[in-house]
């Protein structure tokens, strides 16, 4: 692994939020478009809850061991919110001090913002300003943060599947504000469907990047975006769609104590070529983590790491 590694980068935050869910069940609300749920109704919901409870604190401690500040707030379940362990899809930070909330496609989703979250951070770190888009929900416009986006910080690249999670108008007035390049394309599952979030089939690192190309439905605009990625320096690795199924794409790269480390589910790890392993390792280290019930709700690591791009105002005790 290269000394890159030692060094922060603004690609890959050194602080996160996560939510602890005490009443989780995969949402039979988003059934309906993302393809990547499971049914719980062979178990119990109690013993459903109770796995993905021990999930989430595993992780957790897992990135604390790591050097990574895990601000962990708890959903126990009186909102009736489903997928609350998945906060990247309603809010996301900037560096230069920016908050954006997001309009959520699914009204049980639209119940997940938390104005507490949004104090934490500004009585933690240095906020400018945060920028509401929620009331665009009244319309049917809507952008599901850094799952209907996955972000290019280093070039200002925002990197957006279409589908109704993302849509063009709400995506071209966050790029406005937030100062982003809109590079949206569209997609397909082996079944035609528009795959329901951008970041199940993408992963932008510091230094590389994780793309299923293969659920791109034109060729032309998948060489354009493969393009883009490698004039920015990083390395391309095409994940082939057995590997985008067990999330192989959902990953995200953190700033450790010791380093850079691309969190992962442990079945996304387990897909990966030994080829995919050593490139990836050449500026990140892996982290896999036992998520297989948070699973079953059709997001994997990724959609549970909310990361924290601002400035600390001062250290105090971890949340």
């Amino acid at each position: 692994m290269n000394t890159s590694t030692h060094t922060r980068s603004i690609q890959a935050p050194s602080a996160v939020v996560m939510i602890r869910p005490h009443a989780f069940t995969p949402n039979p609300e988003t059934a309906a478009d993302n393809t990547f749920q499971s049914s719980a109704a062979q178990r119990a919901a109690q013993a459903v809850a109770r796995a993905a409870w021990e999930e989430v604190t595993v992780a957790a401690q897992r990135l604390q061991a790591e050097g990574i500040r895990v601000h962990l707030f708890e959903d126990t379940g009186e909102n009736d919110t489903p997928d609350s362990v998945f906060p990247n899809n309603w809010f996301s930070t900037h560096p230069g001090g920016h908050i954006a909330i997001y309009p959520m496609y699914s009204p049980s989703r639209r119940r997940e913002r938390r104005a507490d979250i949004i104090e934490m951070l500004k009585r933690e770190y240095r906020v400018q300003d945060v920028i509401d888009y929620s009331g665009l929900e009244a319309d049917g416009l809507f952008l599901e943060g850094t799952g209907a986006m996955v972000f290019d910080h280093l070039a200002r690249v925002a990197y957006t599947a279409r589908s109704n999670r993302a849509d063009p108008i709400t995506l071209e007035r966050f790029s406005t504000h937030f100062n982003f390049e809109p590079m949206a394309f569209d997609t397909a599952d082996e079944a035609g469907r528009p795959i329901y979030h951008t970041n199940v089939l993408m992963c932008v690192a510091t230094e590389f990047a994780l793309v299923g190309f293969d659920t791109f439905t034109d060729p032309a605009r998948a060489g354009e975006v493969r393009d883009r990625l490698t004039e920015s320096g990083r390395d391309v690795i095409a994940l082939d769609n057995a590997q985008i199924k067990e999330f192989a794409g959902n990953a995200i790269e953190l700033s450790g104590r010791d380093g850079r480390v691309l969190a992962l589910s442990q079945r996304a790890y387990d897909s990966l070529t030994p080829d995919q392993f050593r490139r990836i390792e050449r500026s990140a280290r892996l982290l896999p983590l036992d998520v297989s019930t948070i699973e079953m709700a059709g997001g994997s690591v990724r959609c549970m790491i909310a990361g924290i791009h601002l400035s600390t105002r001062h250290l105090g005790p971890q949340v």
